[in-house]
């Protein structure tokens, strides 16, 4: 079983290789052309990059400034292969953070089956990063160790990890808090110091604007891009929504904290990796790489049919297989809206499964130990 893992892992990684090649992934171009133009005044707000608009963070456009200067196809590849390897850190956290020794070969073999993850590689998106940098910090948390500086970088690049900010002030780590904001503030100034005409368009104003995505694209599987399909579009959603991302904000951070007292901190990650992108307002396809950790959490604790049901939404992806791109069909309230709005429906069910596993009578075992000098080398190794 272990050479099979093997073999099939480095069948996907010969696909990725070659895919990198080969393919023009629209995001990392948008990437790549945001570095070209980033002290260029505001055009990187005011310009559309390869027929869409740059929504990042000035931050992000200034980490491929000397990339820019790069061939596209040498960087996109360089790129990917970053993004492989931070995947496969993210797994070996998760391991960890599960108390879990399974072959490091297999977990990440099914992973790349996971369609969030292989998106963010069609697409050549930053998701992966960010999920091993926040990883990476929840780690050092579990282990009494001083934490934050990940986190604060995920942040400066992508704002939702800031979410995690909030979970480590809730949990009392307010030194590893602080040292999050500090960070996400350095990495923001330094953007500033860089660009600062660009900086100061998006902080003032393209950082309160949804209309510059196309919020109704199936693939926002946000309560706020469902609300938008259902409702035929944005204008029909007032101020009352707020009450939405509200009301699971506060559910999702407080199962979180819980879960994070009783020490699991694999789940009180995995709840707020989902509660950030429930109430973040657009949340895409690729962006739910959290469901590796959300994975490994139904695994470790028993809970297999959850995850089976978990792996085939998240394998199968069947919301793609709705009316999109325009459908008439991918509007309105009917039978296909909750397969249309699956990866929402089951992050919803998800923070809902993990409240109520809070209540006495389902109260679980503490979370396994485990061991510290257990290495991804050693991983590797034995699936070999």
């Amino acid at each position: 079983m272990k050479r099979w893992a093997l073999f099939f892992l480095a069948f996907e990684i010969l696909g990725i290789a070659f895919f990198a090649a080969m393919y023009d992934s629209l995001d990392f171009r948008i990437y790549w052309l945001g570095g070209h133009i980033v002290t260029d005044g505001p055009r990187l707000y005011q310009e559309r990059l390869a027929g869409l608009w740059f929504t990042n963070t000035p931050f992000m456009a200034a980490l491929f400034k000397p990339l820019a200067a790069l061939p596209l196809t040498f960087v996109r590849m360089l790129w990917q292969v970053a993004a492989f390897a931070a995947f496969i850190w993210a797994c070996s956290l998760t391991m960890k953070l599960a108390g879990r020794r399974i072959p490091l070969v297999a977990v990440a073999t099914a992973g790349l089956l996971l369609e969030p993850v292989w998106h963010s590689f069609f697409q050549g998106q930053v998701n992966l990063f960010l999920l091993a940098l926040v990883l990476a910090d929840v780690h050092r948390v579990a282990l009494g160790r001083p934490a934050g500086i990940g986190i604060g970088i995920a942040t400066a690049i992508k704002l939702t990890p800031g979410i995690f900010i909030v979970l480590l002030l809730l949990t009392r780590r307010t030194k590893d808090a602080v040292t999050a904001f500090s960070a996400y503030a350095v990495c923001t100034l330094l953007a500033y110091a860089i660009a600062p005409d660009a900086s100061r368009v998006y902080w003032l104003h393209t950082f309160f604007d949804t209309s510059r995505v196309g919020v109704t694209y199936i693939s926002n599987q946000s309560p706020f891009g469902a609300l938008a399909r259902i409702l035929h579009g944005t204008d029909h959603i007032g101020a009352w929504y707020a009450a939405i991302p509200l009301t699971i904000g506060t559910v999702g951070l407080t199962t979180a904290v819980l879960w994070a007292r009783r020490g699991d901190w694999l789940s009180a990650t995995a709840v707020t990796g989902v509660t950030g992108l429930l109430v973040s307002p657009i949340s895409w396809a690729h962006h739910w790489v959290w469901i590796v950790p959300v994975l490994a959490v139904l695994l470790r604790d028993g809970h297999r049919k959850t995850a089976l049901v978990g792996c085939i939404v998240f394998v199968l992806s069947p919301l793609w297989w709705t009316p999109h791109n325009g459908d008439p069909r991918e509007y309105g309230l009917h039978l296909l809206t909750p397969v249309a709005n699956c990866y929402l429906v089951a992050g919803l069910y998800f923070l809902v499964h993990m409240a109520v596993r809070l209540r006495p009578q389902n109260d679980p075992p503490p979370p396994p130990k485990y061991d510290h000098s257990h290495s991804v080398h050693r991983s590797m190794h034995s699936a070999v």
